[in-house]
């Protein structure tokens, strides 16, 4: 078969291309039934001092969004207030992005009130996790919670291990815990070479946020 044959085979209607009016994106719908199904659903970990673990887990759901996957983003640290761009963008695609932090969590002036957002946001990342409703599950920035203690590690992992078998998470934040390291199937660390904060260049609209 030839890979655009198998392209082709998705098991549902492909919408109608727009012309971009600024309407709502359309997904395709079913399930990808192509050349390369999922057989192994995977646990995969953005850490490091560098830029770009979020933005990473942003591009793989771009991508599972266009195989028809369900998608669901749990934030910990970004307030319940943000509209960031991937905010809007998920949005108009039908992603479900839930932001349940206060902020930076290193400027807060009330540690207990973001220990509780942080218990919050794990109590309905575990219940999606366990619902076997999705295919993709991102923990944005979970790793903070678990580093601070708010979270026990050990839980998180027997979530993980124990979630339905077609399900795929990614978790994103810096100093991951040994524990998820040891779990993750795939762990990348970012390291920082050049950052324009440094030349006095601040967080660019479109490009950071």
């Amino acid at each position: 078969m030839s890979d655009e044959r198998a392209e082709q085979k998705f098991a549902g209607d492909r919408p109608d291309d727009g012309a971009g009016d600024g309407a709502d994106v359309e997904q395709w719908q079913g399930r990808w039934e192509g050349l390369f199904p999922k057989k192994h659903p995977l646990v995969l970990l953005y850490t490091g001092d560098g830029k770009g673990k979020t933005t990473s887990a942003l591009g793989v759901t771009m991508r599972a969004w266009g195989r028809g996957w369900k998608i669901c983003w749990l934030q910990f640290i970004k307030s319940k207030t943000s509209h960031y761009g991937e905010t809007r963008a998920a949005e108009r695609m039908g992603i479900e992005m839930t932001p349940l932090g206060d902020g930076f969590t290193w400027l807060s002036e009330d540690i207990e009130k973001d220990k509780a957002l942080a218990r919050e946001c794990w109590a309905l990342a575990r219940e999606k996790i366990e619902s076997a409703e999705y295919d993709l599950v991102v923990l944005d920035e979970i790793t903070y919670p678990v580093t601070y203690g708010w979270l026990d590690v050990q839980e998180v992992v027997e979530t993980l291990r124990n979630r339905p078998e077609h399900v795929d998470v990614i978790m994103t934040g810096r100093d991951a815990a040994a524990e998820l390291v040891e779990f993750a199937d795939l762990v990348t660390e970012m390291t920082e070479v050049k950052h324009p904060f440094q030349r006095g260049i601040k967080a660019q609209p479109g490009i950071d946020y």
